[in-house]
């Protein structure tokens, strides 16, 4: 549904616009209807989630999430995928789902549509949403900045990472798969979580560690460490016990956690030569109440001769409920909204 009208240049027509935004990951496919004008979205409506592992691929979860609404759906979709957006197939990086981008038109009914990294979505919801929609974690208390470039980093099934470049009044968000970087320990247990992981896995990357499902390999590691058992078999009910602070060891595994996660987001900074961060991913909101009070900052900041530039630093928590979708529909409105 589209609907032109001026609005204050009588000389130029603003474009309303609905698509269907979708948000991929390795766990779930989220939809939503999203109204998008301008470049900008104006208003995102109420979400419908389904797990990717109850459907053999988009077609059938779309399918799915037209049949919930009394409604035709917009001939219009702004997709984000949870791996690279490259060749002719996209292999989600944590799913069996394969997406062939040349196909979206004829499987989907869409007559436009835009397709993106998945946290090259959130770079975007990052760029378009308020400031309301952002916890203060550590660093000075100020907004994040309109020129440079803010890093972002994201737990959820894996690690995202993406980087945001802000300048002239414009922005740029580029997807990376900065969270598949080699995990890099700064003490002694580190050492020894990262040669007990070396034992199951070929390589030992960073979303090994500082994503939902590491949690579970810290949990794993240090019950070998210290020859306790393991009582919990299922990450809901490790997460769930660790942030309930009901078990020493699935405490010790989140403190650790929130360790590392200071020290890859440190990293990834640097490296983006960022002027800001932002926390995102799902585990990333299931956590904005402990990271402020957790050793996220002093492993954020250890950083040798940069210690100074990474006390300066603003970093923040994303606290919009669904980023991921807001930041396609983002994608989609930057695309065609010019």
């Amino acid at each position: 549904m589209e609907r032109r009208y001026a609005r204050g240049d009588r000389h130029r027509e603003w474009i309303l616009t609905e698509v269907v935004a979708v948000d991929i990951g390795g766990t779930h496919a989220r939809f939503a209807i999203a109204s998008v004008e301008a470049g900008r979205v104006r208003e995102l409506g109420a979400v419908c989630t389904l797990k990717t592992a109850d459907y053999p691929g988009l077609h059938d979860a779309w399918e799915a999430f037209s049949a919930s609404l009394e409604r035709p759906l917009p001939k219009a979709a702004a997709i984000a995928v949870a791996g690279p957006v490259q060749g002719m197939a996209l292999k989600l990086t944590n799913s069996e789902w394969v997406i062939q981008p040349t196909s979206i038109r004829a499987t989907l009914g869409a007559e436009r549509h835009s397709l993106v990294n998945d946290f090259g979505a959130v770079a975007h919801a990052v760029a378009q949403l308020a400031p309301q929609h952002f916890r203060h974690l550590c660093g000075p208390d100020r907004p994040l900045p309109e020129d440079g470039v803010i890093s972002i980093v994201g737990p959820g099934t894996g690690l995202g990472v993406a980087q945001l470049l802000c300048r002239d009044g414009r922005y740029h968000a580029i997807a990376t798969e900065g969270g598949h970087l080699d995990f890099a320990p700064v003490d002694s247990l580190d050492d020894k979580i990262l040669q007990h992981l070396r034992g199951k896995f070929k390589r030992v990357s960073v979303e090994r560690i500082a994503s939902g499902r590491g949690l579970m390999n810290i949990y794993e590691a240090l019950a070998s460490l210290e020859r306790k058992e393991i009582r919990f078999q299922d990450e809901q009910s490790l997460w769930a016990a660790a942030l309930a602070q009901e078990d020493d060891l699935a405490a010790a595994s989140l403190d650790r956690f929130c360790l590392t996660l200071g020290s890859v987001a440190g990293d990834i900074a640097l490296a983006q030569g960022a002027q800001a961060v932002v926390i995102a991913g799902g585990v990333g909101l299931r956590l904005i109440d402990h990271l402020p009070n957790s050793g996220f900052e002093s492993r954020f900041t250890a950083k040798g001769r940069f210690g100074s530039t990474m006390t300066e630093m603003p970093v923040k928590i994303i606290s919009h409920a669904q980023p991921g979708l807001y930041g396609a529909a983002a994608a989609f409105a930057q695309q065609f909204g010019e």
